[in-house]
Order: C-alpha cells, then sequence, then structure tokens
C-alpha cells in the first residue's frame, strides 16, 4: 500500500499520493469527484486541528484540488476550497475583507436593487423571458485582485454583478443587446465564451456596462444548461442527465476527460513522481488565450504561452521539430508570447529536435514533459551509441570484436549483465557511455568469458588486434567526432578543441565523454588523478558542423577597430560567437577576447593570418588553460 511506504520528504510523498490519485482517476472519472467531495468535507471540519496543520492542508487544497475542481469547471466547489483555504491561511486578512464586504452590502444595496429593476424592466419591455440573479466576487477572489493589481477595497468597483438566465443560445445575444441599449458597455470587456468555450466547457457572455453612478458591472449571460456546466462542470453530465441538459453537460465530460487523457501522457514521459507533479501544476491555470492554426481550428492555451507550447498542442511530432514560427504571418523567435486571436504558423525540419533552452520558456505541462522525455530519450540513445564504440574499442586491445545481440552470444550477455548488475546489454552499453561503468573492465569480463568458453584468440590474432593498421582501426568502435554526438560527447570549454588538434577523451562518471586537445592542462590534471578513465579518441574526416574556439587579440585603440576585426573575420569567412573587451579606453591598447566559429585548425590559422594583416592589430594568439 501506498501509506506503507516511504520517502524522504513530504512533498515527495504528496506528489507520489496525487500520482496515484491520478491514475484512478483516469480510469473512471467519478474518482476525482469523489475525492473532492471528500477534500471538501475535511475543509469544513478543520476547526479540531492544530494551526500548523490546518495551515498544511488548506495550502495543499489551494495549491492543487481547487485548480482541479475549476479544471473539471466544478466552480461551485472551486469557489468554496477556495474560500475556506483563504480563511485558513490568512484569518485576518479574511476576517478584514468580510467586515469590508458586509459595509458595502449595506451602502451599495440600494444601487444593487436600482440596477436590478432596470435591467427586469427593460427584458419585460423587450418581451424577453429572463431570471435576474445578483452575484456577488468571493473573498478570496477580491483578496487576489488587490494583490495582484496592487489595489485597495475601494477601488475595487466590481464586488458586485448581475448573472442572467434565459432560454435558448439565442436569447444570450437578444439579452446582451438589451443590455448594450440600458448601459454604455465598456471598451474591451467583452467576452464570448459561448464562441469559443473555456478549456473546461464553460460557456456564458461576459459584458461589463457602466452603471447609473458611473461604477463597472458584470453582466454573465447564458441558457439554463449553460448555467448547470458553470456550476456542475464535468459532474452536470450525470447530475443533470434526466433533464436533458446532454449536449452541453456531454461537452464538459469530454473535455474534463480530454485533460485526464493529457495528464496520462505527462505520467508516461515523467518517471518522478514531484516532477509530475511539477507537469500538472502548470497545466492547472485558469486564465486562457485562443489562437489560430492556418487553417483556422482554434487552440486554448495558457496565458504566456509561445510557438513552442502551440507546437505541442498540435502534435508531439510537430513540437519535436520545430525550427521557427509565423505569426500572422510575420517570422517570429520560438520563445515570442502569443496571444488571443494570433495565427500560428510552425516551420518544421526532420532533422531538428528539441533544444533544452526551450524549457525555459514554455509553459504548458505537455510541452515541458515532451521536452523532457525527448531530451532523456536522445541522451540514453546517444549514450548507448558511444558505450557501444567505446567498448568495442576496449575488446579489440584484447584481440576481440564487440558481440552482437544475435541468438548465439546471448548467454554470453546474460552473464556479463548479471556480473555488472544491469538488466540487459542496451543498459550495460549507456552505462559505459555516461560513465558509470569502465570499458576496459567489460572488456577484460566479456575475454575472460570467452577463454573459459573456448573463444580467447591465440598470441599472434591478440598481437595483431593490438596493432591493427590505422586503415582497419575504425572499422569497429573507434569513437569519432564529427560534431553530431549530442549530449553523450562534450568538446570541453577549458580547451575548445577544433578539428585537426590532437585530442584524447575523458570519461566523467555519469557525465559522458569529454573530449579535450592532448596538451590541455586542466585534461592533465584530470589524467594524473584518474588515468583508467581515458580513451582514445579522434576526429571524423568529415565534420558535419564548425566548432568554437577562443582567440585573443592585442590591439591599438582607436576608432572603429572593432568593426575592422569583425570585417576581417567575416572576409576569412568565419563568424564571431562572442565578444569580450576590457575597460581600457584610457590605455594605448586593448585586449580583445574572441569565440570563433571555424571548419578546423587550418581554417583558424587562415582567420588569425588574416587578423595580423591589418594595422591596429598587434598580436594574436589562440586561448589555451
Amino acid at each position: 500500500k501506498l501509506d506503507k511506504l516511504r520517502f524522504s520528504t513530504r512533498e515527495e510523498s504528496q506528489a507520489e499520493t496525487f500520482r496515484k490519485m491520478r491514475l484512478a482517476m483516469a480510469r473512471d472519472v467519478r474518482v476525482i469527484l469523489i475525492k473532492l467531495a471528500d477534500r471538501l468535507h475535511n475543509m469544513r471540519t478543520m476547526e479540531a486541528m492544530t494551526p500548523a496543520k490546518r495551515v498544511r492542508i488548506a495550502g495543499e487544497t489551494l495549491e492543487i484540488y481547487a485548480p482541479i475542481a475549476h479544471r473539471l469547471g466544478l466552480n461551485q466547489t472551486y469557489r468554496e476550497l477556495q474560500e475556506l483555504s483563504f480563511r485558513h491561511l490568512r484569518p485576518w486578512r479574511h476576517a478584514a475583507l468580510s467586515k469590508a464586504v458586509q459595509k458595502a452590502r449595506g451602502y451599495r444595496r440600494d444601487l444593487v436593487e436600482r440596477i436590478q429593476r432596470d435591467v427586469e424592466k427593460a427584458f419585460v419591455q423587450a418581451k424577453l423571458p429572463v431570471q435576474v440573479y445578483g452575484r456577488e466576487k468571493t473573498l478570496f477572489s477580491i483578496y487576489k485582485k488587490m494583490s495582484e493589481k496592487h489595489l485597495s477595497f475601494a477601488q475595487v468597483n466590481d464586488i458586485f454583478g448581475f448573472r442572467i438566465v434565459v432560454g435558448t443560445l439565442m436569447e444570450c445575444y437578444m439579452a446582451m443587446g438589451v443590455l448594450h441599449q440600458l448601459f454604455k458597455p465598456m471598451p474591451g470587456r467583452f467576452k464570448d465564451y459561448i464562441a469559443i468555450p473555456k478549456g473546461n466547457g464553460y460557456q456564458s457572455l461576459h459584458t461589463t456596462l457602466v452603471s447609473p453612478l458611473g461604477t463597472a458591472v458584470e453582466f454573465q449571460i447564458r441558457t439554463e444548461q449553460m448555467h448547470a456546466v458553470a456550476e456542475k462542470g464535468i459532474a452536470a453530465h450525470w447530475m443533470y442527465k434526466a433533464k436533458g441538459a446532454g449536449a452541453n453537460a456531454q461537452d464538459a465530460q469530454r473535455l474534463g476527460a480530454m485533460w485526464l487523457q493529457s495528464l496520462l501522457d505527462i505520467q508516461d514521459e515523467t518517471r518522478d513522481a514531484s516532477e509530475f507533479l511539477e507537469h500538472v501544476k502548470i497545466d492547472l491555470f485558469p486564465d486562457s488565450i485562443y489562437v489560430f492554426t492556418p487553417k483556422s481550428k482554434i487552440l486554448a492555451l495558457p496565458r504566456g504561452a509561445t510557438p513552442v507550447d502551440f507546437a505541442y498542442a498540435i502534435h508531439s511530432d510537430v513540437g519535436d521539430h520545430c525550427v521557427a514560427a509565423k505569426v500572422n504571418g510575420e517570422p517570429v523567435a520560438l520563445r515570442t508570447e502569443l496571444h488571443s486571436g494570433d495565427v500560428v504558423e510552425i516551420v518544421s525540419a526532420p532533422n531538428a529536435r528539441p533544444n533544452p533552452a526551450w524549457l525555459n520558456f514554455v509553459r504548458t505541462g505537455r510541452a515541458r514533459s515532451k521536452i523532457r522525455h525527448y531530451l532523456k530519450t536522445m541522451e540514453q540513445e546517444e549514450s548507448q551509441d558511444l558505450g557501444e564504440k567505446m567498448l568495442a574499442q576496449a575488446l579489440r586491445a584484447e584481440g576481440l570484436q564487440l558481440p552482437d545481440e544475435r541468438d548465439e552470444n546471448a548467454a554470453l550477455w546474460q552473464q556479463v549483465t548479471r556480473w555488472s548488475g544491469n538488466r540487459n546489454r542496451a543498459e550495460l552499453l549507456t552505462d559505459i557511455g555516461l560513465g558509470r561503468k569502465i570499458a576496459s573492465i567489460v572488456a577484460k569480463r566479456v575475454a575472460r568469458l570467452l577463454a573459459e568458453d573456448g573463444q580467447r584468440p591465440d598470441a599472434l590474432t591478440l598481437t595483431l588486434g593490438r596493432y591493427a593498421s590505422d586503415e582497419n582501426a575504425p572499422l569497429q568502435g573507434m569513437v569519432q567526432i564529427d560534431g553530431s554526438e549530442g549530449a553523450s560527447v562534450q568538446l570541453a570549454p577549458c580547451c575548445r578543441p577544433i578539428p585537426g588538434d590532437a585530442i584524447v577523451g575523458y570519461l566523467g562518471r555519469g557525465e559522458g565523454l569529454t573530449v579535450h586537445t592532448a596538451d590541455c592542462s586542466v585534461g592533465k590534471r584530470l589524467f594524473e588523478r584518474d588515468s583508467e578513465r581515458w580513451m582514445t579518441v579522434e576526429w571524423a574526416e568529415q565534420p558535419v558542423r564548425p566548432f568554437e574556439t577562443g582567440i585573443t587579440i592585442l590591439l591599438k585603440n582607436g576608432k572603429g577597430v572593432l568593426a575592422e576585426v569583425a570585417s576581417a573575420v567575416a572576409s576569412a569567412e568565419a563568424d564571431i560567437t562572442h565578444i569580450d573587451m576590457g575597460d581600457e579606453r584610457a590605455a594605448q591598447t586593448s585586449e580583445l577576447r574572441l569565440l570563433l566559429s571555424v571548419r578546423d585548425r587550418l581554417h583558424l590559422a587562415e582567420v588569425m593570418r588574416t587578423l595580423k594583416r591589418q594595422p591596429s592589430v598587434l598580436r594574436v594568439a589562440r586561448v589555451k588553460p
């Protein structure tokens, strides 16, 4: 049972509890309805608990359970959970606001009654049967508005509003016309949630009008079916089924089921319970924007969403291969914030892959979990490929070739993985690629097992294997660097090797392979400390991308020297990726530090020769640790 497991922190336990609850409610949504009802009962009966426990439960309710209720359209439950949480978390502020609202009811009663009389009279004259209800903002929503907008209570002028309930959808728009004739509408304060429902199925027309005394009053207009869904959400499917509120209630149930399915998708791609809860919290947002695909399909996204969120909302493949975006026909950066009404187009490329930097700006839990899952999968695949090359290289020194996965080698790999503590061959190779296992030690174990089986090579074969010609050496397992290795192979930032440099590889524990130049002082210190983690690597004949390296330039101070340097670098067909210049304006000379993107060592030499020919340049040197 879950409550018998031990967790290192209460947060971890809470995350695992929520994860298990999500698994149950994905199978039957009534599970979450029962859970929310249970939580509501607990919140109503917390007076006997200690203050610390009340605060903990109220915080958990406000952070997780209330947003879930809102996400499923259970607005009545949502509001009560918020109110009860607010009362226990901020008792003094709750009491002060409650007193202020009671006073406001007294001196605003006449205004509210006058507006209601005028509205009811206008609808009678229009021969439009409606029900007019007064409504009041909850204390928590007032507190939230005051906090977010830095307002005093006196400045919150929309505490009271009205709800108009009509018979049919067409009458919603007719009722809005009657209200706009009666009172002046405020510009930019009309929202049509009937044409574009909220993500939880909520539908209404919202319009804010100027009252006879000049204050803003919000009206919500909806049908009886819409009202049922607005209050009961996904539960309306059962509660109002017999009354014929089918269409709207079924929409609410469908949207709720879609959200629960999105949680399943996040669950499938998230191993850690705390990470799963983090992703779900991101998706428990009340505020949405509505954007369009080029084919006019509407997508709801959280406020602050970017084109990357949009791409993953369409399909994970679109997000994974996204390279650029256009908003309203104009190219924009992928981190650009989208707004309601934007038409978004995604440009993709088959060889593109998610960028880890996207995690700094995406807003949806779906996008975040998909990106992390892809990066973890790619890291594992790259590490497995690297581990295979490293083990093959170590076995070649033993005069052996790497046994493949054919059936005749199954018993061998079973023995090796049992010895290494891995579940299978792929996991062992991944561990080697990540530096968790030493390739040479594994190779010796494989050689020993083969020898016991009578497959150990003789002395002549072993010698030939160790001193194979360069032509044959790369045939199996030589680790070659071409720039496409990804996260499993990193170029050391201390020496920044480029093709043409003599290089060596250092296998950090759990960090993959780091490539250093052979004369790197940092690399030499690592070798002295842990020599068995070093391995031979080489450059591929045709690297697939440019590489960065650093140079320093000593130049005469003068007007236009930076432009002169940049022009010289460009003429040598290289790019400057970073520039750093000391504040030496008073001196006759200054030192400039550049990061250059070059093809190889020969290209770098050409760039440096071009720079040395410039009149203002006194000295050029490559940066070395």
